[in-house]
């Protein structure tokens, strides 16, 4: 998922990202020949344009052939100040900074096979404050929070078929308000382990796929899982028309979990997840998209909003040197938490109390976002301390 642009200090974080295509266009004459800092690898951060204290827009020109990512820096230690992604060739970009007293370089990374190159140093004296810098996270640093959650998972998954086991005896024993009792815990259970999807691959469609889309819609045989099961039990179907379905559920459950020791997480998906988990509850949950008759999308809510939590704490060492907004994140997570307790189905919800929650889930989204950029893993410049 490729995330948008993050103005400088808009969402709490320090770093500013300019994705490629804002506003990237061909130069004109006029630009051309305009004062600008070489964006490309020959002469990065050369050129007529100083650096100085303060704010600041600084033209950045692309000269060479190929699209040429490039980084504001602290050529001592790494930390990232700014970045401009997917500067074309004879293009003009404009990077908006404030800088304060430190060492700064131009970092230009081209497309294709080639090491990044680091341009001359400049060095800003005096009083005033600007953009922090962040030191770069790299795939190593990621590397134990993302074992971390491999066993996380791993010990949801073995509650998961505990739970899911007893959701199929229970309607292959015909009792379908215990069934129905069976089917939000195991549902839950498998909520908590969002920051995993990406890894699940067919697993998750089969286990908690909805029938949007679907040619016959709940009728369609690829209609299948969790929210097949529900909306058997919620609509008057026979515990002998849902045994087959739940003894699937079962077994796909089972499967995933004797597959999962031989999946890996990519490491530098988890900073994408913390927020990803909540955007998917937001469209689906708070919308009431995802109910298929048990009236619990709420409760699936709190269930992600669990699995962000326990992300964020494991990406906490990380992140607590580098992003000031990391207590405002907790205070988002506590008051999104208070709003869902006791609440099952948004149906229930009074409009004040809808209009408090998507503000808060908002708020939340907002706050976690920077997570994914500050937390991207990066190459630190050789030399950087």
């Amino acid at each position: 998922m490729r995330l948008p642009a993050l103005a400088a200090g808009a969402t709490g974080a320090a770093l500013l990202l300019a994705m490629a295509g804002d506003g990237t266009r061909p130069a004109p004459k006029a630009a051309s020949e305009a004062p600008a800092i070489e964006a490309g690898a020959s002469g990065c951060g050369t050129g007529r344009v100083p650096l100085r204290p303060g704010r600041q827009d600084l033209p950045l020109r692309n000269n060479g052939n190929t699209s040429t990512n490039v980084t504001l820096i602290d050529p001592g230690n790494g930390a990232v100040y700014a970045e401009l992604e997917g500067v074309g060739p004879g293009t003009v970009r404009v990077l908006r900074i404030a800088l304060g007293p430190g060492s700064y370089a131009f970092r230009c990374a081209q497309d294709g096979p080639g090491d990044p190159v680091t341009g001359p140093m400049t060095r800003i004296i005096g009083p005033g404050g600007g953009t922090p810098g962040i030191v770069p996270v790299s795939e190593n640093d990621l590397y134990a929070p993302a074992r971390a959650y491999q066993a996380y998972v791993s010990t949801g998954l073995d509650r998961l078929v505990a739970r899911t086991d007893a959701l199929r005896s229970a309607v292959d024993d015909g009792d379908l308000d215990a069934a129905r009792a069976a089917w939000t815990p195991a549902h839950l259970a498998y909520e908590r382990l969002g920051a995993a999807y990406g890894t699940f691959g067919d697993f998750d469609g089969r286990i908690d796929g909805l029938p949007a889309g679907l040619p016959a819609g709940v009728r369609d045989p690829g209609f299948t899982g969790f929210h097949r099961v529900e909306y058997g039990l919620w609509h008057g179907e026979s515990a002998a028309s849902l045994a087959g379905v739940a003894d699937r559920l079962a077994r796909d459950v089972r499967a995933l979990r004797s597959a999962w020791p031989d999946e890996r997480m990519e490491p530098g998906d988890l900073p994408l997840r913390a927020h990803e988990i909540l955007e998917n509850t937001l469209q689906f949950q708070l919308t009431g998209e995802a109910d298929q008759g048990s009236g619990t999308t709420l409760r699936t809510a709190a269930a992600n909003l669990e699995g962000t939590r326990e992300l964020v704490d494991l990406l906490r060492p990380l992140l607590r040197p580098r992003y000031a907004g990391l207590a405002g994140v907790d205070a988002s997570m506590d008051r999104m938490a208070a709003l869902l307790k006791g609440h099952s189905s948004v149906d229930t919800l009074s409009r004040a109390d809808r209009e408090r929650l998507n503000g808060a889930v908002g708020e939340l989204l907002e706050r976690l976002a920077p997570i994914a950029t500050i937390c991207a893993p990066r190459r630190r410049p050789q030399g950087a301390g």
